[in-house]
């Protein structure tokens, strides 16, 4: 078993006294809470949000998520992921869309592995649903104004008719509270606190392909579409409903930026030039772009992620990254999973388990966000160019021939439970490799007649 990935399967009849605050109803929040309450502890989880839950969902509204192998398995854990697969459309691979409208489809990975769009909202929804019915209490309304990170108090003011204020006393308090968490905001005011945080200069809007007239998809619903245009793309994730959500990304200033498309006449001039296709499928693209707002992209980093043995991080609260490998959820997941697998080895020895919680998890998430940034490259860009998919072909015959001695970066990454930093160092080794193999002469036409066998035989000299 690859380091890191599941230390020993999580005992649920193992049960814990205690009390856990936990702050953000969002899905990282809402599964901590469900692990926390499956564990025997009296868990509130509070959101400075209404009840999602009384929403009616409209598909197209955010960013979908990519569910991959590392959220499966905390779900699993949990004997959820079966009622979260009733939610799910499965993505085989990337459908490439070039400038002229030609399709070229590229497999994630060997058949039967896919990833699977679900709607934030709807996964959200279904996991408060299951929060409560494991007996987690939910507070809406509550907006934290103060964190007491030394005894685990926790202040809130009431949005309710009337403004009211009160407080949550607790063994614990997680941050789960996203980007902008009130939570590290406390431990920022700690000495020996270390945070960055960097905008990318490009923002997204999210726009919407909705069913043909005769309520079919209107593009391939098991594929990721892909527009890439070197500085920008445009990107399309299936929903059950038939519709696809659509995000555009693209620089916020310069030459071609949501800075210069104002007017309708701009924008139809930049779709035309860049998406043709696109066009005929979006007949609420105008309305869409105005009326959506271009939102901001960030990557956030801070360390320590605990404080006095009272309170942690999690999920974006601690490393929120850019959506491009899209592992946010996953990563954020994957949090959950293992500090409850370490709570188990260690017992409610808070010190001692969120020490351990941080040593552990902190490479693994400053890795996934370095290679998070990366594969925007690759997808706005790499992923048209011939050079790329000549590697790419190689790359599956090695894992073809060896699979357990050459794995595609983005196997490992995204079907499998290996940590992200050993992920991250195999697949440098291996990029290094590559760069020597693709250097040769007149590799296109004989890339098949290539000596596999010394190419795995450089694994173990590097």
């Amino acid at each position: 078993m690859p380091p890191g990935a599941s230390i020993f399967m999580i005992d649920f009849s193992k049960k814990y006294k205690g009390d856990i605050t936990v702050l953000g109803a969002g899905l990282v929040g809402s599964l901590m809470a469900i692990y926390m309450a499956k564990k025997g502890f009296k868990v509130n989880l509070f959101e400075q949000r209404g009840d999602i839950r009384k929403v009616k969902l409209k598909e197209g509204r955010s960013i979908n998520l990519a569910v991959s192998q590392r959220a499966w398995t905390a779900m699993e854990a949990l004997g959820i992921a079966d009622t979260v697969r009733e939610h799910v459309v499965p993505m085989n691979g990337r459908m490439i869309h070039n400038p002229e409208g030609k399709l070229s489809f590229q497999p994630y990975g060997k058949e039967g592995q896919s990833i699977y769009s679900v709607s934030r909202g709807r996964l959200n929804q279904l996991l408060l649903k299951i929060a409560e019915e494991s007996g987690v209490k939910l507070n809406f309304g509550h907006k934290c104004t103060f964190v007491d990170l030394k005894h685990g108090i926790s202040y809130f003011t009431v949005t309710a008719e009337e403004l009211s204020e009160v407080q949550a006393d607790a063994d614990l308090v997680i941050g789960a509270d996203g980007a902008f968490s009130v939570v590290r905001k406390a431990m920022q005011r700690t000495d020996r606190f270390n945070f960055t945080q960097y905008y990318l200069e490009h923002g997204y809007k999210e726009l919407t392909i909705p069913p043909k007239a005769d309520g079919s998809w209107a593009l391939d619903p098991n594929a990721l579409h892909i527009w890439p245009r070197g500085r920008f793309m445009l990107i399309a994730l299936p929903n059950l409903d038939q519709s696809f959500t659509c995000t555009l990304f693209l620089p916020f200033e310069g030459e071609k930026s949501f800075e210069t498309l104002e007017t309708d006449e701009q924008v139809m001039k930049f779709f035309k030039e860049q998406f043709p296709d696109a066009i005929p499928l979006m007949p609420h693209l105008l309305n869409e772009f105005h009326e959506n707002p271009a939102s901001s992209l960030v990557t956030i980093s801070c360390y320590p992620w605990t404080r006095h043995g009272k309170a942690m991080l999690v999920g974006d609260a601690c490393h929120a990254m850019v959506p491009f490998y899209g592992q946010g959820m996953n990563a954020g997941f994957e949090d959950v999973r293992i500090f409850t697998e370490l709570l188990d080895q260690h017992g409610p020895d808070w010190k001692q388990v969120l020490s351990s919680y941080e040593d552990l998890r902190k490479p693994d998430n400053d890795a996934i966000s370095e290679l998070a940034m990366a594969n925007f490259i690759e997808m706005r860009d790499l992923v048209a160019n011939p050079e790329f998919l000549l590697r790419k072909k190689i790359e599956a015959r090695l894992h073809q021939l060896y699979p357990n001695k050459w794995v595609p970066l983005y196997t490992m990454v995204t079907f499998s439970d290996m940590r992200y930093s050993e992920a991250l160092k195999r697949g440098k080794q291996q990029e290094k490799i590559m760069h020597e193999v693709m250097n040769q002469e007149g590799l296109e036409q004989n890339w098949e007649s290539l000596d596999f066998e010394s190419i795995i035989a450089r694994l173990d000299e590097k």
